[in-house]
């Protein structure tokens, strides 16, 4: 009865320690970047239509743009 006892107290507080806040997620996502890449295809792929580049072109200066921002 004892060693039961000691399982159910030891089970509790363990569960009691995993337990997260909403502040703890917060704090393991990765940093935001002001520039996601998202937002670098999006911008680049305007410019890209600006200049009506196509085939090849497009993906050369896709992937210069890409770097530069």
């Amino acid at each position: 009865m004892k060693k039961l006892s000691c399982l159910l107290a030891c089970a509790a507080l363990t569960t009691a320690f995993a337990t997260t806040t909403p502040g703890d997620e917060e704090e393991t996502k990765p940093p935001t970047h002001p520039e996601s890449q998202q937002n670098k295809m999006k911008t680049c792929n305007v410019e890209a239509g600006k200049k009506e580049l196509k085939g090849d072109e497009r993906r050369a200066f896709m992937s210069e743009c890409l770097k530069k921002h």
